[in-house]
């Protein structure tokens, strides 16, 4: 993408109603404020579900189309690339779904604790070298964040082509002791997985299907 195109976007979100741009000094002193009031936000007390590295936001958008009775926020960094799906939602008067440029490792301190319903995490960067493990989105760390903002029975979705991110994490949650509900080595071979699994795809999944990847997934939730 050029430059001017990034520039373009990054002015467009600016004026977005459904983009939330906090500054990360803010952010870090505890001083958003959001946080705990997402309901003001949406003006209605619907459980909040998150896509984390939202990408283009399709999921966001694919599951406000489909759930109008739950929020969605999908929360990235890099808001030229999300600027697609919040402009989508935009279009369609999606209410119920939200952007949140930010970084991961900060969302315990974007939502309180037990104000999240559940967690999507479609794609993320496997991180395979060993010194990239504190980066991936699934590490011991990560889950402790989650745990910290999830309410009590609150999923989270791991969707991926790696086979290696699928391993890692399904031996994390075995080890310690998480409540594994659903895992699937493939998606589209192997019958059983949520139809929004499967009826949702993303720019990047189209691409590993036409390679011949096979698409994992993992439904779990903390005790």
């Amino acid at each position: 993408m050029g430059s001017k195109n990034k520039l373009k976007r990054f002015k467009e979100n600016e004026t977005f109603k459904n983009v939330i741009q906090p500054v990360r000094d803010e952010v870090s002193a505890g001083l958003f404020s959001l946080r705990g009031k997402w309901n003001t936000h949406f003006k209605n007390e619907n459980p909040i579900v998150l896509e984390l590295g939202c990408g283009k936001g399709e999921y966001t958008v694919g599951l406000s189309r489909a759930y109008p009775d739950k929020n969605f926020i999908g929360i990235d960094i890099k808001g030229a690339r999300f600027w697609r799906g919040a402009k989508t939602a935009l279009e369609e008067n999606l209410e119920n779904a939200a952007f949140l440029r930010s970084q991961i490792e900060l969302i315990d301190l974007l939502f309180a604790e037990n104000e999240v319903a559940e967690i999507w995490i479609t794609f993320p960067d496997p991180q395979i070298k060993y010194k990239r493990t504190k980066h991936r989105m699934t590490n011991s760390d990560f889950l402790d964040k989650y745990r910290k903002i999830l309410r009590p029975g609150g999923l989270v979705h791991l969707k991926t082509d790696s086979e290696f991110m699928h391993g890692y994490t399904l031996g994390l949650l075995q080890g310690l002791g998480l409540t594994v509900n659903y895992a699937n080595h493939d998606v589209y071979k192997n019958e059983g997985s949520p139809r929004e699994v499967l009826g949702i795809q993303t720019f990047y999944e189209r691409q590993y299907l036409e390679k011949g990847k096979p698409i994992t997934y993992i439904q779990f939730k903390f005790g």
